[in-house]
């Protein structure tokens, strides 16, 4: 059979389709031969290098061609291997992406090698020479470019200076001469065509600006003149050559804010636009790249999630489209069918963009009018004729178009205006009662005054411009909304607060202008506690969890949340102050997740307390790693250490802005221990309860350690055990039937719950065990009066019951095992009562009773009211009972009134 055969068979896909590659083989018989032996193998880097080797010592001319022919072989290799369906998208732009850095690196590396003349470019600053930094921009950044794309680059160096060589240039002058030749031989059509078109257009101030800059004067340009759209174009900056990291680190606070950048909508917007009035001027319909639902608006997609949120989430900064969509999903910014369909989308439309391509090895991305291309383009897709191939391209579009047109689609002030109402008159300085009357406001004329108040403060007259706009867009809604509240004047004015505490920061009123849907769900929460508003007012971050209400109402995933912090924390490597306010960041967020399904009614008490605690737990784990790493000197890799609570932690009954009653124990016999673990607890509570600009994480108690308050931080197992048998008072151990472990190392938790059983299970005297708990219990009414509407601590309250079960436990556990498992009080009641050690009836009682002053309590917190004696009377007959109980167990007299 002969080669012309072999090639004819073998890459029949590729030629009925590519008059590029028929002409090709035509003029270069041995590629087709060699394309056809090699068919079956990707063109990898290496052997791209291998073809290279040496060429640095080349002439001109031979160099070039050297370039030349190696693209011409890898995109012969690549369109076979595509079209034979061999390849996938991922190995098409990773090949063409390695091919352009190679040559790009190999042509720096030449133009540098021949100019001789002027010697090595030398740093004023540094005294060191100096080297090009290649960026490679778009789709080259982000390792995914087009198979016949220009390419987008930018030359930067770091420092200025001068050669030291017989002809002394200065290193602009310097690099300005190698980054012509390096795009001279690149780009520079010969008989063997060019490597890559090259665009210069996105360094700074375009085509009008030096080809070449230093950091100084990149950095000077992007404070003073750099734009929305170059904030877009960089996020998929790539050095390629010399020291990208240094160059990152002066890009990435331009690109990327410390808070969450709304305001990037509406320059995405405003740049979408353009090209959407472009590619209308143009008749560009048909362009799958800038056309209605094509790449462009998936890459816009991703890209103002990273310019609203990677300032904070590290993984969000990576540059290649489908990764970031990935990421999307990860963080449920993005419904997961909603990220499956721009995959989708998107992995169809550039194999259609290359398939366009490789027909003529031209830059487009405009589908064919004649028959002949669109046969090629729908029989090389694997569909049987145009229309079908058509109709698969509009659905993928049409989806894409629906996706876009939810994040980006005009907030409602823009989509047809909002009624200025009441808050106009109020900047005019008229009065509005009537106005706010007629919505539903209870005390109009004093709604007017705090409107008015609002309007002619410092705070809002001296806001920047656009924030007022902000503001003046986003009140009247908020007005609207309130009023549709029972308790409308509260919620106004809990809003009014807000819009105070965010007006300088337009990030966060361009979120509520750019989301209106969240204005409901804001003036739900703050219509409903107090607590909450206060909490979001403190921590305005926390208003993008408004966003997605399938996110804010979601069950929290412990398991997965743990990965996803310990990535975030991992990501900042060893700045110290930006881990702790990762942790409060996240905290918050939890916090406001829980609370948020609280209110809505989807979950009981038991389950916030649930939540809650296991989002300690969590945040404690994490703290105890990372501050463990921190240390010099550590004598282990892992800490043989754990932390044990006590309490609401250690009972699961942690209420929104609970403390935490710790205990830090370790199990280590090496000499360094004692100290290092003294360190390691001293520095996780500076870390739990150091305020920062994310503010503070928890309150921590240790006076339940050994010794209390005079003993040491961290205790041995060992000690900890002999303490508990010897020197603790019964008040400590009523403290231990409420402990748990925690977090830290397992091995120490199972030593810890064996002390804590054999403590617990010790026979006592009872009565003696009666009266010393009787002695604890009027210590506390003398600091904690007995009053009626107390629910902790009135008779028959909370703190009774907790006593009733810390007593049958430290005097029954020894013949009733069950009774230390860590159950919680209502379920150990009803195993006291199984037991016959109480009556079913009264431990019935107590059950509903401690149920519902912890409920109490609860709504408590979050109204900032106390229970009204309707409401306590409500249970009246089982607080009763519980008293009754009291008095059987402790042989106690009857309970004097409490007070009022």
């Amino acid at each position: 059979m002969s080669s012309d055969t072999v090639i004819s068979s073998t890459l029949a896909p590729a030629l009925a389709h590519s008059r590029y590659l028929q002409r090709l083989f035509t003029r270069h018989p041995a590629l087709g031969d060699e394309t056809a032996e090699h068919l079956y193998q990707p063109f990898t880097r290496a052997e791209m290098s291998l073809r290279l080797l040496n060429a640095i010592g080349d002439d001109e001319a031979t160099f070039k061609r050297r370039l030349r022919r190696l693209r011409q072989a890898v995109m012969a290799r690549l369109i076979a291997r595509e079209l034979e369906g061999l390849a996938d998208l991922d190995e098409a732009v990773r090949t063409i992406s390695d091919l352009a850095e190679i040559a790009v690196q190999q042509a720096l590396a030449f133009a540098s090698h021949n100019e001789t003349r002027p010697g090595q470019p030398i740093g004023d600053d540094s005294g060191e020479i100096q080297e090009l930094i290649v960026v490679g921009m778009g789709k080259l950044g982000g390792c995914e470019l087009n198979v016949s794309s220009d390419i987008d680059l930018i030359f930067v160096y770091p420092e200025d200076g001068s050669t030291d060589g017989q002809s002394r240039l200065t290193n602009h002058e310097y690099f300005t001469r190698i980054g012509k030749k390096l795009i001279q031989l690149i780009d520079d059509p010969t008989e063997d065509g060019f490597v890559f078109r090259v665009d210069m257009r996105l360094r700074p101030f375009g085509d009008s600006g030096p080809l070449v800059c230093s950091f100084a004067a990149l950095e000077n340009y992007l404070i003073t003149q750099g734009r929305e759209w170059e904030r877009y174009a960089w996020i998929k900056g790539r050095a390629m050559t010399g020291d990208g990291e240094a160059l990152m680190q002066l890009i990435r606070p331009f690109v990327y804010r410390k808070y969450l950048d709304y305001g990037a909508y509406q320059s995405m917007r405003e740049l979408h636009s353009q090209i959407r009035r472009e590619v209308q001027r143009r008749d560009r319909i048909d362009n799958i790249k800038l056309g209605p639902g094509g790449i462009r608006e998936i890459e816009f997609i991703g890209q103002v999630f990273q310019l609203i949120r990677g300032g904070r989430v590290k993984a969000l900064t990576q540059r290649a489209t489908r990764a970031v969509l990935h990421e999307l999903g990860q963080q449920g910014l993005l419904p997961a069918d909603a990220v499956a369909e721009l995959q989708s989308a998107y992995t169809f439309l550039r194999n259609v963009e290359h398939r366009l391509m490789y027909i003529d090895d031209a830059q487009t991305q405009t589908l064919p009018t004649n028959d002949d291309d669109k046969t090629r383009i729908a029989t090389s897709m694997g569909y049987a004729h145009w229309a079908a191939f058509s109709t698969a391209l509009a659905q993928h579009r049409d989806r894409v178009t629906v996706q876009f047109e939810q994040i980006f689609g005009l907030p409602q002030e823009q989509q047809g205006g909002a009624d200025a109402g009441a808050w106009q008159q109020a900047r005019d300085g008229d009065a509005a009662p009537d106005t706010l009357a007629t919505k539903g406001f209870r005390d109009a004329t004093e709604m007017a005054r705090k409107l008015a108040a609002f309007a002619s403060s410092s705070r809002y007259q001296q806001m920047p411009d656009r924030c007022r706009q902000r503001v003046d867009s986003i009140l009247p809604a908020l007005i609207g909304v309130a009023a549709g509240y029972p308790n409308p004047d509260d919620t106004l004015s809990r809003l009014l607060g807000l819009l105070e505490a965010i007006g300088r920061r337009e990030s966060y009123l361009a979120l509520l202008a750019e989301h209106p849907q969240t204005l409901n769900r804001l003036a739900e929460l703050y219509s409903a506690s107090p607590w909450v508003s206060e909490y979001l007012t403190r921590h305005p971050i926390l208003l993008d969890e408004l966003l997605d209400a399938r996110l804010l109402y979601q069950a929290p995933d412990w398991t997965k949340l743990g990965k996803i912090l310990r990535r975030e924390i991992a990501e900042l490597g060893d700045d110290t102050e930006a881990k702790m306010d990762c942790l409060r960041h996240f905290q918050h967020t939890q916090v406001f997740r829980v609370v948020a399904q609280d209110l809505a009614g989807l979950i009981s008490l038991e389950t916030v307390s649930d939540h809650l605690s296991a989002l300690a737990d969590l945040l404690l784990a994490v703290t105890i790693e990372e501050v463990w790493h921190e240390l010099p000197k550590r004598h282990t890799q892992t800490p043989h250490f754990a932390a044990i609570g006590y309490g609401k932690l250690g009972g699961k009954e942690l209420g929104y802005g609970s403390d935490l009653d710790l205990v830090f124990l370790y199990d280590d016999p090496h000499p360094d221990a004692p100290e290092q673990y003294a360190r390691l607890a001293k520095k996780i509570v500076t870390w739990l309860t150091t305020p920062t600009s994310a503010g503070l994480l928890y309150d921590i108690d240790l006076r339940l350690r050994p010794n209390g308050a005079s003993g040491l931080l961290v205790s041995s197992v060992e000690a900890f055990a002999e303490y508990q048998r010897k020197s603790a008072w019964v008040w400590e151990h009523q403290a231990l039937t409420r402990a748990r472990f925690v977090c830290g190392e397992t091995a120490i938790g199972d030593a810890f719950e064996t002390v804590k059983n054999d403590i617990l299970r010790t026979p006592r005297d009872v009565a003696a065990l009666r009266k010393e708990v009787l002695q604890m219990r009027d210590r506390m009414l003398d600091t904690h009066p007995a009053k009626i509407d107390d629910v902790k601590h009135c008779r028959g309250g909370i703190v009774d019951i907790e006593f009733i079960v810390q007593f049958l436990i430290l005097a029954y556990a020894h013949s009733v095992k069950e009774l230390t498992g860590n159950l919680g009080n209502i379920a150990l009641l009803g195993c006291a009562a199984r037991e016959g050690l109480i009556a079913a009836d009264l431990a019935a009682h107590a059950q509903t009773t401690y149920r519902e002053l912890r409920r109490m309590q609860h709504a408590s917190r979050l109204n900032g009211t106390k229970p009204s004696a309707a409401t306590l009377a409500t249970i009246a007959e089982s607080i009763a009972a519980v008293q009754t109980l009291w008095a059987q167990l402790f042989d106690a007299p009857e309970f004097d009134a409490p007070e009022a």
